[in-house]
């Protein structure tokens, strides 16, 4: 077991670990953004600018933030949506949005082109109570009204005491305790927790080549696609056979599984509501457990 994973199974303060974060972040980044203690305290979250971002250098800032500031302290791979919030210019909060580790038939067969997973968020420690929640909301309310996705899955992980208060007061949809994969990998390259989907992702590919002593070509891959037809046979299978032996030779590491929560919005109340009724047919919904009954059960 890696430090970083150490860490986090044996955490055992009465808050979430994301709240411990907020709370060691403080003072610095208090002291960086030069605003007063009066200003900060009457915050609110319409104070914030909100928006996607396209810009690969802003992501680049994006990323050191999710660092900073979020659990997990990595990036997940096939990001597809980069959301900033910002005040007078401070980059305050991100949201990502991603492919699905895996997808779900929540709505039926259509799922596939109307799911989007919310794999990264975090706000700064100095930013109003509420900014969280309205952050999402705007996230998804913009990805309805600019894409086809309707609907957006998250997890809340009990080693990080993350008991889904944000998606609670969103009113997400809350799916049990018994999802995600419970079988990672200490990644090779950084010893952080990792799925094993990321052994095929273009960065490791891009990593295999470069130990293979294989130069990387330009049209190899098109963002985060790898574009197999155009790589010759015999690299494509030199790529696999290592991307399987990386994979083989890295540690497993069980995980618990996460709590899964679930949102749908449809562009109009129409739609909304016709999602919305195939979803509740399809699946079962439970109550929110409460965060003092879930850590009671634990013993803490």
């Amino acid at each position: 077991m890696n430090n970083a994973h150490k860490i986090h199974a044996d955490y055992n303060k009465p808050w979430c670990w994301q709240y411990d974060i907020r709370l060691k972040n403080l003072e610095d980044d208090k002291f960086w953004s030069m605003l007063s203690d009066e200003e900060i305290a009457n915050l609110k979250p319409t104070d914030f600018d909100m928006y996607l971002s396209t810009d690969e250098n802003e992501h680049k800032e994006m990323t050191e933030f999710i660092k900073r500031h979020e659990w997990l302290g990595t990036i997940s791979i096939y990001t597809t949506h980069w959301f900033a919030c910002r005040y007078k210019g401070i980059l305050s909060g991100v949201i990502l949005m991603n492919q699905p580790n895996s997808f779900s038939k929540l709505l039926g067969e259509e799922t596939l082109k109307l799911e989007r997973l919310i794999s990264r968020g975090a706000c700064i420690s100095w930013s109003p109570k509420n900014l969280a929640s309205h952050f999402l909301m705007f996230c998804i309310k913009w990805m309805v009204q600019n894409t086809e996705y309707r609907l957006f899955t998250a997890y809340s992980d009990l080693e990080a005491k993350e008991t889904g208060q944000i998606y609670s007061a969103c009113n997400f949809y809350y799916l049990g305790e018994n999802s995600g994969g419970t079988k990672k990998y200490i990644n090779p390259y950084n010893g952080k927790l990792m799925s094993d989907r990321q052994f095929r992702c273009r960065s490791f590919y891009k990593k295999y080549a470069k130990e293979l002593g294989i130069e990387w070509q330009k049209n190899w891959n098109k963002d985060s696609k790898i574009l197999w037809e155009n790589i010759p046979n015999d690299v494509e299978q030199k790529l696999r056979e290592y991307s399987k032996k990386k994979q083989a030779e890295s540690e497993l590491v069980e995980v618990p599984s996460k709590r899964k929560y679930a949102y749908v919005l449809g562009k109009d109340k129409k739609e909304t509501k016709l999602l919305r009724r195939k979803f509740l047919e399809l699946n079962k919904v439970y109550p929110y457990v409460r965060r003092e009954d879930t850590f009671k059960e634990k013993g803490e």
